[in-house]
């Protein structure tokens, strides 16, 4: 049976999608290449005709998950283009309890910086979520400000995410969110 033309790329599309949902719910870790194929109906030897290696695949699966999480920020935030809205999504409870479909901050940075293999694309997701709340801040040098934003907002996520307790998770959310406005609108 021959495939369509594109057959190959409509197949790297999905490994990427189904990658970066998997690292940034279970981590880069506890992803296995043969799990992760088995559930796309791949084989594992497949995997090495669409990436070099299991970097290579974390690499494109973190632009992957950039690129996901940009396009579902700009259609949730098209209305609302302040600092409070981008609080509020991103310290929402559908964010915290999605971490397949969320910033892969809280999960992949921590575990990257751990396993020492920084990634020059979570240096350019910090530096599209500051530019993103820079600009949404009022006033004109709001670098330090967007840093202990941004800061704070992945800080509350992990720990709400790790939280046992779902009425401690809540507050966490809460009051990082109540904190961070009532900062913003006090600078």
């Amino acid at each position: 049976m021959r495939y369509a033309e594109d057959h190959k790329a409509q197949t790297h599309q999905r490994i990427l999608h189904e990658a970066a949902a998997r690292f940034r719910k279970d981590g880069i870790g506890a992803t296995g290449l043969q799990p992760l194929m088995k559930a796309l109906g791949l084989t594992h030897g497949g995997f090495y005709a669409h990436f070099k290696s299991k970097d290579d695949l974390v690499e494109k699966a973190l632009r992957c998950a950039v690129d996901q999480m940009e396009e579902s920020n700009k259609q949730a935030l098209a209305q609302d283009n302040s600092a409070e809205a981008f609080i509020d999504l991103y310290l929402s409870t559908a964010h915290r309890d999605s971490p397949d479909k969320g910033c892969p901050l809280p999960t992949m940075a921590a575990e990257l910086g751990q396993r020492g293999q920084p990634s020059e694309i979570t240096d350019e997701l910090i530096q599209r979520m500051l530019a993103t709340l820079e600009s949404r801040l009022p006033g004109t040098d709001n670098s330090d400000q967007s840093l202990m934003l941004m800061s704070t907002l992945v800080g509350a996520l992990v720990l709400s995410r790790s939280a046992r307790d779902p009425a401690l998770a809540n507050r966490i959310l809460d009051t990082t969110r109540k904190q961070l406005k009532k900062h913003i609108s006090e600078v």
